[in-house]
């Protein structure tokens, strides 16, 4: 046998620290030392020397990647087509850095420890199917939801201080009817007309940007529409579920959903899983603040939604308050349940298998 049979025989695990314009990429052997780190730049070609380098080293037995949804999603769908097992590594908390410092090739080899070790086990999410498209049209309705509300606010505040003239015309309109009114004024030369043609000038801009917006809005909505019914028709015919928290739930478990192998896992994807904060007699369970926090609260939304319309969940809510629960643990309480209900209709196969 040669030496570099010997080489490419050892097991190594490879662990990566990324960023906007490089990636930081070190191994280590099966009992997480030292091998090597090296710099990629993130481009199609140092992906490429990345895989080269790496391979030289030995048998890659495992792969963990900080930020396979943001910075690293490109290089994680590089390693999967490289056939190589690709797990999320979380980046190293606060005390730990506090402990060993912070750098790149410090976090890489932590990111390499971690898959080493079996402490980072989270499959990323695949980005290949509509899950994807969903992500993207829902955060840049999301983004024009913000702004058409930013838009309203500085109307309405431009308005409190406007001339008398411009506001007396405006007083005590509706909503609909102040943003058509605004959008429809003619105002007269700023040069010449002062402050109230410069107000009127101000209000009609952020009148049409308001209007523009809300078209925007309004065929992305559109497009969710469809992309949800296709993606989790089964989701949407849930009471208290509609399109936008479908969308998010679905955003937040990927396209790949047996990546989520249980309800519990869910549950704390999702931060609705109690934590226990027991200790000697007492015996206790906090509130998890951990998890995606959109997530938590497209749950908390359908909850709320199920408490005023839903018969079966407002019986639960007089049975529990009479039992002495507050309405903040009844919440919570449901808020697992519907984690629980979720992921039985996202995941048909897996409810038949803990069953």
């Amino acid at each position: 046998m040669t030496d570099t049979d010997t080489a490419v025989s050892i097991e190594v695990y490879l662990g990566v620290d990324t960023h906007r314009d490089t990636h930081h990429a070190a191994l280590v052997d099966r009992l997480g030392r030292p091998i090597d780190d090296r710099e990629f730049p993130t481009t199609a070609d140092g992906y490429r020397r990345l895989l080269t380098w790496a391979s030289a080293a030995g048998a890659i037995a495992g792969v963990g990647v900080e930020g396979t949804s943001s910075y690293g999603a490109a290089l994680t769908g590089a390693l999967r087509e490289a056939g190589w097992a690709v797990v999320e590594v979380d980046h190293p908390d606060r005390s730990a850095r506090r402990r060993r410092g912070k750098s790149d090739p410090v976090d890489a080899y932590a990111a390499a420890v971690a898959v080493a070790s079996g402490r980072a086990t989270t499959c990323p999410k695949s980005r290949d199917g509509d899950v994807e498209s969903i992500r993207v049209l829902h955060n840049t309705r999301r983004a024009a939801v913000k702004a058409r509300s930013d838009a309203l606010t500085s109307l309405k505040s431009m308005l409190v201080t406007a001339p008398d003239e411009v506001r007396e015309r405006l007083r005590g309109l509706t909503r609909a009817r102040l943003i058509r009114m605004c959008a429809s004024l003619e105002p007269g030369p700023v040069a010449s007309g002062g402050a109230a043609a410069a107000t009127e000038i101000a209000l009609r801009s952020i009148a049409v940007r308001y209007q523009h917006l809300s078209g925007e809005i309004a065929a992305l909505e559109r497009d969710l529409q469809v992309l949800t019914r296709r993606a989790a028709p089964a989701l949407l015919e849930l009471p208290g579920v509609g399109f936008d928290t479908t969308a998010q739930l679905l955003i937040t478990v990927g396209d790949n959903r047996e990546r989520i192998v249980s309800e519990a896992a869910l549950a704390n994807l999702c931060g609705v899983a109690p934590i226990q904060a027991s200790s000697g007699q007492r015996c206790r369970h906090r509130l998890n603040r951990g998890g995606d926090r959109q997530a938590n609260r497209a749950l908390h939304t359908v909850v709320l939604s199920r408490l005023k319309t839903d018969p079966l969940t407002q019986a639960y809510r007089e049975r529990r308050l009479a039992e002495g629960k507050t309405k903040r643990e009844i919440i919570r309480c449901l808020k697992r349940a519907v984690a629980r209900e979720i992921f039985r209709v996202l995941n048909p196969k897996a409810e038949v298998d803990n069953s």
